[in-house]
């Protein structure tokens, strides 16, 4: 008599993959950027090319898929952060860390996208309604704590850290994480 286990175990196998790929392609597309060559993705996840066409169609597909595991895995990170790090001001810290990683992941998506608006704009909604809450609650914490200058905006915030990372995908030279430390220092209580 056949027992469910297997087909359980292959969906976890399948799933399993499925997160193994999303993160090589997010390694993969911070060095080399979003059209790197599937083949890289496939060897840097050590699964086959096959594999990565069976879960994402199309480069769109893998794009989109990254920017939204990265958005649940940032939105997820903040609670998680406030409980763990020793302050209010250091599980925002390390948070800014997740989201600038994000945002360097996510450079070239409207390119990848290409003319598929409806489904960028609905990824940026997304971005919007999962992590302005997370970046509020953060803010408020280390506010709450008097750790950081009261009035900061979570929109303000990210946008303007969103805005420094944007010279990262055209000059080399330029490294948004020395000119963020300084935003973040800003923001603290003398």
């Amino acid at each position: 008599m056949p027992t469910d286990p297997p087909v359980r175990s292959k969906r976890a196998d399948a799933q399993r993959n499925r997160e193994t790929v999303l993160g090589a392609a997010a390694e993969v597309f911070v060095t080399s950027g979003v059209d790197a060559p599937i083949r890289q993705i496939s060897a840097r996840a050590g699964v086959g090319m096959a594999t990565i066409y069976r879960h994402f169609p199309t480069r769109a597909d893998l794009v989109t898929a990254v920017y939204e595991h990265q958005i649940e895995a940032c939105a997820e990170a903040g609670p998680e952060l406030l409980e763990s790090a020793g302050s209010p001001v250091e599980a925002l810290r390390r948070w800014v860390d997740l989201f600038v990683d994000f945002l360097v992941t996510k450079h070239g998506l409207a390119d990848a996208l290409q003319s598929d608006s409806e489904r960028f704009a609905a990824l940026h909604t997304h971005f919007l309604d999962r992590l302005l809450p997370v970046c509020a609650q953060l803010l408020q914490a280390a506010e709450g704590a008097g750790q950081i200058r009261p009035g900061t905006q979570p929109y303000e915030l990210m946008r303007g850290i969103g805005n420094l990372c944007v010279g990262r995908d055209t000059d080399p030279r330029y490294d948004p994480r020395r000119l963020i430390d300084l935003l973040f220092h800003g923001l603290r209580q003398p």
